[in-house]
């Protein structure tokens, strides 16, 4: 079983907790969040704690823990038909879901049609210009991350690095930019602030590369977030 570049949060995870610092800096309180592609709806619930907010979370398959499914409000829903009036959120958000989905311009779609007017978004995908991935994964050994890496390069030299091809692709920054942009007025790169809080000791590191332009390489993940 492959795991993810950036597996979904868990309790007391740092990711989340860097992501929630990211939330509350751009979005302040949203009183309603919607998370697209919930997994086991840990996450959500883990969410709606942090952020103090009203979290819904929907995934295509019902996997839900029992601890979430009392903490917070789990649906199955496809991300390219959500069940949901127009405006129902102040703050829609995805975790390395869209990646999953067949038509992502179509989730894309749904959640500018569920976000409110003065609402935002969160994404964050696989990079799929990365050189390297999984170096983050847990319950993986270094054995496993080498050989699924090298499974990423087998099916990239051979241009079947792609998502509707099986691989864990992921989209490059200028692809899922521009997926955004097709239905969100406002959307901006939060790569740089997501590394530069998660790895701090390695800030002014992470500062040459972003001004070296070469993070678009470097960053396993990528992540934006904006407003309609």
């Amino acid at each position: 079983m492959r795991l993810d570049l950036e597996p979904a949060c868990k309790a007391g995870d740092p990711k989340l907790e860097t992501i929630t610092h990211l939330l509350r800096h751009r979005f302040g309180r949203p009183k309603s969040i919607l998370v697209i592609g919930c997994g086991d709806g840990t996450e959500a619930a883990e969410l709606a704690d942090r952020m103090e907010a009203i979290v819904v979370g929907v995934d295509i398959v019902d996997a839900f823990h029992v601890s979430a499914v009392d903490r917070v409000e789990l649906r199955v829903a496809d991300a390219t038909e959500l069940p949901f009036d127009d405006g129902s959120f102040d703050l829609v958000f995805s975790f390395h879901m869209l990646e999953h989905v067949s038509v992502p311009i179509q989730a894309l779609a749904e959640m500018r049609r569920v976000v409110r007017p003065s609402g935002g978004f969160w994404v964050g995908t696989p990079n799929r210009s990365r050189l390297v991935g999984y170096v983050g994964g847990r319950g993986a050994s270094l054995r496993d991350k080498i050989t699924w890496n090298v499974v990423d390069w087998r099916a990239r030299l051979t241009g079947r690095f792609r998502n509707e091809l099986g691989a864990h692709a992921g989209f490059t920054q200028g692809e899922l930019r521009d997926m955004l942009r097709t239905w969100f007025s406002v959307v901006e790169d939060e790569s740089p602030a997501y590394y530069a809080l998660l790895h701090q000791r390695y800030k002014p590191a992470l500062g040459l590369i972003d001004h070296s332009g070469i993070g678009r390489f470097i960053y396993p993940s990528i992540y934006f977030a904006g407003r309609p």
